[in-house]
């Protein structure tokens, strides 16, 4: 397992009792206190100099606890991925992104991924609470071992940020970021429901296929396309063939039910449009619609992924829903850097709260896009997520513009 990335601060000049007498005094009077990790030692005298400037820290961390006074924490973030396969953002677009803004900020980190474990994704947290993490920048695998996780730093005295994903269970995190995930599913709703109404049958049946019920966000985004589509089951202008949820958002389990959902419907039965949660389990129905030689439904995605974009491109996905990451992670660690530095988190520039149940969570809430076939060059392109060489790949070229035109 990768130790935490350092970020040596300077070494204290003089280890005499004046230069410790003096440099408390300055830094109590501006209300933090460093705490200086000596220098790698190349001889014995340098250890020795070394083994001095580490003590003069510690007496003066001691000094500003006993004083009350915050004390700044070199121990650096941890990233806490939670698989590759609910979606290919986490390692494709979020890890790059954090160890570029990681990076950037100039403090130590860590970036795990638990691989779909929930039991490793808590031993992950807490080797890097052990190897001093301050921060973890959390997205939980379900909202039990999520806040299993934040009572294990928290007895190690460090924050939790719920990122992307909010833990519903226990008192909850120090602070949530994440874009309106209502708002994602309304988007899903508000693009579809004009296709859907101008196809040429009686009664379009339509199917909901959720993602994971373990996931929160899956229930807000279900919300958010529900509250679009739900008068129209009422008023009998639509027919709600199905609603499922897709354990672990896997891809697999994903077809397998919607393939049950279209044998359920017999024959003359077509599915007309499906509310997919996400692009993962939008390409698993573009994958049993091809082998069963059906043609393409209406279809929601969401994350932009390339896959995604490119059933868009080829017309067997309608839309997906960009969530602009760098925006995502850069508000992540902003917000990390400040507790690592004496922030409070009350004074985060946060925008709006979020109950998880037992208390209000300040969050971060973020805004996404509709992403169609017409506004890719304008949206994911345009904003360096994705590029036009990756998506026009292959069999993907014909469907794209022309290079002169992109």
């Amino acid at each position: 397992m990768s130790m935490p990335k350092r970020i040596m601060m300077p070494r204290l000049l003089a280890p005499g009792l004046l230069t410790v007498v003096l440099l408390a005094l300055v830094w109590l009077a501006a209300g933090c206190t460093p705490v200086v990790p000596p220098p790698a030692a190349s001889n014995a005298g340098d250890a020795a100099a070394a083994t001095a400037t580490t003590e003069e820290a510690t007496a003066l961390e001691v000094s500003a606890e006993d004083a009350g006074v915050c004390t700044i924490n070199p121990g650096g973030v941890a990233v806490l991925l939670p698989d590759r396969t609910s979606s290919p953002r986490w390692e494709m677009d979020d890890r790059r992104f954090f160890d570029e803004a990681l990076t950037a900020a100039a403090v130590p980190y860590t970036i795990f991924n638990a691989q779909g474990d929930a039991v490793t994704q808590r031993a992950q947290a807490q080797q890097a609470l052990a190897d001093g993490a301050q921060v973890l920048i959390l997205v939980n695998l379900d909202s039990r071992s999520g806040a299993a996780i934040i009572a294990d730093a928290r007895a190690a005295g460090a924050h939790v940020i719920d990122y992307d994903r909010l833990t519903v269970a226990g008192p909850g995190a120090d602070l949530y970021v994440s874009f309106d995930n209502v708002g994602v599913g309304s988007l899903m709703g508000q693009t579809l429901e004009p296709l859907i109404n101008g196809l040429d049958a009686e009664l379009p049946r339509v199917v909901q296929l959720n993602g994971a019920d373990s996931d929160n966000n899956a229930t807000l985004v279900r919300v958010g396309y529900s509250s679009v589509a739900t008068p129209y089951y009422d008023q009998g202008k639509w027919q709600l063939a199905a609603d499922r949820s897709v354990p672990d958002w896997d891809p697999a389990q994903a077809g397998a039910i919607f393939s049950e959902i279209l044998a359920e419907g017999g024959d003359g039965s077509q599915v007309d449009a499906v509310f997919a949660a996400n692009d993962v389990l939008a390409g698993a129905v573009v994958q049993v619609l091809k082998r069963q030689g059906l043609p393409p439904v209406l279809l929601s995605g969401q994350d932009a992924t390339v896959e995604g974009l490119q059933n868009i491109l080829a017309g067997w996905q309608t839309m997906t829903v960009y969530k602009p990451i760098q925006k995502e992670v850069a508000a992540a660690v902003d917000a990390a850097v400040a507790l690592l530095n004496c922030g409070d988190v009350n004074t985060l520039e946060t925008n709006a709260s979020f109950n998880n149940g037992e208390r209000d969570i300040p969050f971060i809430k973020l805004d996404s896009i509709a992403v169609t076939k017409e506004n890719i060059g304008e949206t994911v392109v345009a904003n360096g997520l994705r590029s036009w060489d990756e998506l026009c790949s292959g069999e993907y070229a014909q469907f794209c513009p022309p290079a002169d035109q992109r």
